[in-house]
């Protein structure tokens, strides 16, 4: 591949020096680089720095943009279009050949979705439950929206689980990026944990399916199913193990079905006790102290 892909790609880090090598080098055909780093403290600017992208500095204020918003508005582009890629996640050189073929011509949609395949348990699974990210499009015709998500507890900087708003179409490219954290199965938990208090809040207020929020038909249609469903954890788990065929990829196929189902267990209950603060604190003390005796 001579001749560079004209899109810029934006990196999320904080303390990645674990993983931001393999991903700088997997972007490597991409004539711009950004790494927008969180104040990390190991050597991840150092390392990002040597490999040749232009790194800056985000500090979040604890407001409205997050991260994602931010780069887009703040960034020194030399391209129309961008690409994201997580510090843990590598970039296929069959999607880079795929990417490249859709920018040699006037692209005919506006985003383009691309799915992963999720190492777990140092095995690449084929099948389970498959993610898929609107993480190219035209910086010119895209947002991330604000999702009313400040008060969640333990709040991060980046944008939570939902895709950008697109104006036009959005379309799904052939070829998946890798996602591959080095981290142990501890920080896996650690982040769930985190992003579930996040869902929490944002399923409580009803905002998780937001209608400007670009999706595929199929997608939209499955989620409103899915965000109507009792006992979620359960569906999740059959869904990813038995009907998506995840049972094909092992032992790993089954504790990653069974994580899912772990994070979904999480946000319910978590549902239920954030209701119950809220119910708590409309009920004056006086009230609450007398219904305890």
């Amino acid at each position: 591949m001579a001749k560079l892909i004209p899109v810029s790609v934006i990196i999320m880090t904080k303390n990645e020096e674990k993983n931001i090598a393999k991903c700088i080098r997997s972007v490597r055909h991409f004539n711009e680089i950004f790494v927008v780093d969180s104040n990390s403290t190991d050597k991840t600017v150092e390392i990002a720095e040597s490999l040749g992208a232009k790194v800056v500095n985000f500090t979040w204020d604890g407001k409205y943009p997050k991260k994602k918003q931010w780069s887009l508005e703040n960034l020194p582009f030399s391209n129309d279009w961008v690409l994201y890629v997580d510090a843990d996640e590598e970039v296929t050189p069959s999607l880079s050949d795929e990417i490249a073929a859709v920018m040699e011509k006037t692209p005919a949609h506006n985003g383009y979705f691309v799915g992963y395949d999720y190492v777990f348990m140092n095995k690449v699974l084929k099948h389970g439950h498959q993610v898929h990210k609107l993480v190219l499009f035209n910086r010119h015709e895209g947002r991330f929206l604000d999702y009313d998500d400040l008060g969640a507890a333990n709040m991060w900087e980046v944008e939570g689980h939902y895709q950008p708003q697109i104006n036009g179409k959005v379309e799904l490219l052939r070829h998946k990026m890798l996602h591959f954290d080095h981290d142990a199965i501890f920080d896996y938990f650690a982040r769930h944990n985190r992003y579930s208090d996040w869902e929490a809040t944002v399923r409580l207020k009803g905002l998780l399916s937001n209608p400007q929020e670009s999706q595929k038909a199929s997608r939209a249609l499955q989620k409103k199913v899915f965000n109507a469903l009792p006992a979620k954890w359960a569906f999740a788990f059959l869904h990813s193990y038995f009907f998506k065929l995840g049972f094909l990829d092992g032992s790993a196929g089954f504790h990653f079905a069974f994580a899912r189902a772990v994070y979904y267990w999480q946000v319910e209950i978590k549902m239920t006790e954030l209701r119950r603060k809220s119910n708590q604190a409309s009920v004056p003390f006086v009230q609450q102290t007398n219904a305890k005796a």
